[in-house]
């Protein structure tokens, strides 16, 4: 490799606040790190972009930085013209833009459909260097599979998934390595097919952390809308749980919501949230873990656990500092391309795509059962079997 490793970024949008703003931004102007701006020890020379709408800001990038050039098709952004490899790195970003939705309400963006693409210059070329692609792998996910198992077959670091892992903790804690964990919680916020992939990310960079590390998931529940607030009510999740993640919250404003008492009672949180979702499922361990969703009530994403046979829940926030829902800087993004820096810089992902491969098919699962009429929706597909990174990943700065 190159001393100054050279990137292609395959997008599917790059608008203001767009993912491909945040990210390729950052390899291109660099960003602040550990108290200091770092520019990545790479150039991102090439760049394809599918949908070029109003408010596009790929070109004024190109203009200000003329060692990009922008090309109409992925072959030529990896190949630069010659036919063949000539990058040593790719990020996709498929994420924003315009793309289907289908009865499902999932939105079909084409990151598998970038994948191949971007494989097939790898085995023309003959040679194959480390990808990564930003959030999940992808809505479908007999592609999802295909993504990971073509990965794995060709033998290149891959890197995928969300900034909730990554970003910081607020307690600034980690899950530690063996713990016994029986129930797991994450209380965010957001939509089906979108934030719920966040939600899960949280929980699961939690729990692979357990005794054993992860062994698979059996089964999965969605519940929305008044479902939702019989399983309350019936306890499906344990409310202790659910009220240690509120506790976290930043954004759960008493004076502001007009709450009854100091703590928002079951009656509060009805009027507040409209259409609240959960996720319950199993994995093989037989650990249990909820997700849910509750916009009105919170703006953020708080983690809340039963480890090693306490009764106080073990709890923490990962913060998004997003005032208002967005921020030109965005923060968050950082860590997740340090991480990916350090993967085309050693060729080793520093987290395990097995644990966006496994979410990827737990936010595909509990769409699934949606669409089923809110039934448990079993899951013999997700049993992944993987050990998480020894060391800890997220910014702790």
């Amino acid at each position: 490799m190159a001393l100054r490793p050279k990137l292609a970024a395959v997008v599917t949008a790059y608008f203001k606040y767009s993912h491909a703003q945040h990210i390729v931004d950052r390899f291109l102007d660099g960003y602040g790190w550990n108290g200091t701006h770092h520019y990545p020890p790479m150039d991102l020379v090439s760049l394809y972009v599918d949908q070029v709408g109003a408010g596009d800001l790929s070109r004024e990038r190109a203009s200000r930085h003329p060692s990009m050039r922008i090309y109409p098709t992925i072959q030529e952004a990896l190949t630069a013209g010659t036919g063949k490899l000539a990058v040593d790195g790719v990020v996709i970003v498929g994420e924003h833009g315009t793309y289907p939705r289908n009865d499902k309400s999932q939105t079909k963006y084409p990151r598998y459909e970038f994948f191949q693409q971007v494989v097939n210059v790898f085995r023309e070329s003959g040679r194959v260097v480390p990808l990564f692609s930003d959030k999940h792998l992808s809505w479908n996910w007999e592609w999802a599979r295909k993504m990971y198992d073509t990965s794995r077959e060709m033998g290149f670091a891959f890197m995928a998934g969300s900034s909730l892992p990554v970003t910081w903790r607020t307690p600034s804690v980690d899950m530690p390595l063996g713990s016994r964990i029986s129930e797991a919680l994450c209380l965010g916020y957001g939509g089906v097919d979108s934030y719920d992939f966040h939600a899960l990310e949280t929980i699961q960079c939690m729990v692979e952390r357990r005794q054993g590390g992860e062994t698979g998931v059996e089964w999965i529940q969605a519940y929305r809308g008044d479902n939702f607030w019989q399983a309350l009510r019936e306890g499906v999740w344990p409310k202790p749980l659910m009220d240690a993640a509120l506790c976290r919250s930043h954004t759960l404003v008493p004076a502001r919501a007009g709450f009854t008492q100091v703590f928002p009672t079951v009656e509060d949180m009805r009027r507040l949230v409209k259409d609240p979702v959960a996720y319950r499922y199993q994995h093989a361990d037989g650990l249990k873990c909820t997700m849910l969703l509750m916009n009105g009530l919170v703006r953020d994403f708080n983690f809340a656990a039963f480890v090693n046979g306490r009764g106080e829940p073990w709890s923490t926030q990962m913060y998004l500092p997003m005032p208002d829902g967005r921020t030109t800087l965005a923060d968050f993004f950082s860590p997740l391309v340090n991480h990916s820096e350090t993967m085309y810089l050693t060729g080793k992902p520093s987290y395990p795509i097995e644990r966006t491969l496994l979410t990827t098919g737990l936010t595909a699962g509990g769409v699934e059962s949606l669409f089923q009429a809110q039934t448990r929706f079993p899951t013999p597909h997700l049993a992944i079997r993987y050990q998480p990174a020894k060391e800890s990943t997220y910014w702790r700065t």
